[in-house]
């Protein structure tokens, strides 16, 4: 049975259009821009709005980054909250006002300024012997939510909609987005960009959303109810037994199965997965 589904997943894998999914997925922001630092920038940013219905929340990031200009990166250098926040007005997205929008460049552009990128945070906690990404995504999250937010909001708070933007594993999130992004920037194939370099792809945890829970439920991959970080890391060492080093290149494709619902739990005996040819 595993041989026949890592032969079965490898074919989707194989046969998955991955540029035809850019125009409908958050990576076609980043995708966007050539300097590997406004990738990264754009990345986070557009990762951050990633919840809830696509079409609702591409506009958003669209407006977003088109107030900050042809470089995000450079913007944010320069970015003066007190000065400029009144650029993004008007705009917002469920649980997010202008002012949480704000916030999150605002928070961007400080780290930015003191570390020079994301990765050089997150890579002060991560180390070698990590398991997975949770200690440099934890610290990352940390570090965020540790600088002062008086420049935006008046007074050093953390308003609802701010913090929304930065789930953390410390907090048994699933962090969808965030592992998102860190597939993003950490894989070196298909659609993502690899730009950071010193980070094994076998230690990113896959982005959990109800579609992968569902599909991982149903061929075996989890046993939990819950969709949090466990069952997030339950099921990425599952996909690691098909593939050690790359677990997360079936990501698009299980997660398109999901939608789909091509495998479901009441049709366990006639799986519409295993009846597939394999040529």
């Amino acid at each position: 049975m595993a041989q026949s589904l890592k032969q079965i997943l490898d074919k989707l894998y194989r046969d998955y259009d991955f540029k035809g999914r850019i125009a409908h997925d958050p990576i076609e922001f980043p995708h966007r821009y050539k300097r590997p630092e406004d990738i990264e920038t754009a990345g986070f940013i557009a990762a951050c709005f990633a919840y809830g219905r696509v079409d609702l929340f591409k506009p958003v990031v669209a407006k977003v980054l088109a107030a900050m200009g042809e470089s995000p990166y450079d913007f944010l250098l320069r970015f003066n909250a007190g000065k400029q926040k009144g650029l993004f007005s008007g705009i917002s997205y469920r649980f997010n006002k202008s002012t949480d929008i704000a916030g999150l460049l605002h928070v961007l552009g400080t780290i930015l300024r003191k570390y020079g990128g994301l990765e050089t945070v997150f890579l002060k906690y991560y180390t070698e012997g990590d398991a997975t990404t949770c200690e440099g995504l934890t610290g990352l999250v940390e570090t965020i939510l540790s600088i002062d937010t008086t420049p935006v909001y008046g007074e050093n708070i953390r308003p609802a909609g701010f913090v929304q933007f930065f789930p953390s594993p410390a907090g048994g999130s699933a962090c969808k987005r965030m592992n998102m992004y860190l597939r993003w920037m950490v894989r070196d194939r298909d659609i993502d960009f690899g730009i950071w370099k010193n980070i094994p792809k076998d230690r990113l945890v896959i982005p959990l959303d109800v579609h992968i829970a569902r599909i991982s439920k149903c061929l075996g991959f989890t046993k939990r109810s819950s969709q949090d970080w466990k069952m997030a890391v339950e099921i990425t060492a599952a996909l690691k037994q098909l593939d050690p080093e790359d677990p997360l290149k079936y990501d698009f494709a299980l997660c398109h199965q999901g939608i789909s619902k091509a495998c479901s739990a009441a049709q366990c005996g006639d799986c519409t997965l295993f009846s597939r040819r394999l040529n």
